[in-house]
């Protein structure tokens, strides 16, 4: 039996954590390191982090302390595990932290490595326009996402699809993937393999300021850069109303057929349908929050923000 120590912290971690629960076999998972908890909310009031709900869940012990502290070391030694398994934690680990666990530390990766290393895979394969991604597993070592790979899936992207849809399906699939492959490592039937030398694009972190919608682009761009962006950190333009400038999210759009000519964000508004102007065809927005509202349909929305002739989005 080998002693597994599960290190992750949001949403899409959580279904590997409980694969590796419920594999059995030559696997268990004795504790779990996971980021303290932080404050949510419009109330900041502090919250566990996902993965931490689900280990309290399940029974298991949970370590919230910096894999660089005394605290995580005493941890160690207390749980002995033999092998570390590695889901969007996101707190770096130095050669320190690395080398206290025998066996190593392994990495699901939602990309087809070494295509998009960073923080923002997903993402930035959505927008880039890739057709396909995937997950990995490797070893992680000094590098950033560059260790050699025990085992890797390939999955489409949907058309209309987010990155959040994108990134739910992947954790599902790559829990499976992440069992196997450390199954297979401890067994022998798995050898890590070295992965591909050159120069690739890196996925660095989106923060909200990327997120500005641009409609100066072609109607496919602001599409990808709007799904790219679902849910996080959430694509957004400023609304010009009149003498009212109100910030608006953009949750769900789609690439319209109408032919009407639209400078790049001008408004076009009848009873069903929000259209905004690129630099090519229009982008019909479908469901949108504005600044201080609840989410609603576009056209809904539309109808109750007494929109003026000249309103745009910038």
């Amino acid at each position: 039996m080998t002693r597994i120590l599960f290190a992750g912290t949001p949403d899409v971690a959580v279904a590997p954590l409980k694969a590796l629960v419920s594999a059995g076999g030559d696997l268990e998972v004795v504790g779990v390191l996971t980021r303290p908890d932080a404050p949510q909310g419009r109330g900041r009031k502090l919250m566990p982090s996902p993965v931490k709900q689900a280990a309290l869940e399940l029974g298991l012990p949970v370590i919230e302390a910096k894999p660089t502290s005394p605290e995580f070391f005493e941890a160690v030694r207390e749980l002995q595990p033999e092998m570390a398994a590695v889901v969007a934690y996101g707190n770096l680990l130095k050669q320190e932290a690395l080398d206290a666990i025998p066996l190593g530390w392994y990495n699901l990766h939602f990309s087809l490595l070494p295509l998009w290393r960073g923080a923002a895979p997903v993402q930035r394969a959505i927008w880039a326009g890739d057709e396909v991604t995937g997950a990995s597993v490797f070893r992680i070592g000094p590098g950033m996402d560059d260790g050699p790979i025990l085992a890797q899936l390939t999955v489409s992207i949907g058309a209309h699809e987010t990155s959040g849809e994108l990134l739910q399906r992947l954790s599902e699939d790559g829990a499976l993937l992440l069992c196997s492959a450390l199954q297979g490592l401890i067994s022998g039937e798995v050898t890590p393999q070295p992965q591909d030398e050159g120069s690739y694009e890196h996925a660095a972190k989106i923060h909200p300021d990327d997120a500005r919608i641009r409609f100066d682009v072609p109607a496919f761009a602001a599409d990808r850069q709007i799904r790219a962006c679902t849910p996080e950190p959430g694509a957004w333009t400023v609304l010009h109303n009149g003498e009212d400038d109100v910030q608006l999210h953009v949750l769900r759009a789609q690439i319209s057929e109408v032919e009407e000519e639209l400078t790049p964000g001008k408004l076009l508004v009848t009873k069903k349908h929000v259209w905004v102007g690129t630099s090519t065809q229009p982008l019909e927005l479908l469901d949108v929050k504005a600044q201080g509202k609840k989410q609603m349909r576009a056209a809904d929305w539309a109808r109750g923000a007494r929109l003026e002739d000249g309103a745009y989005c910038e």
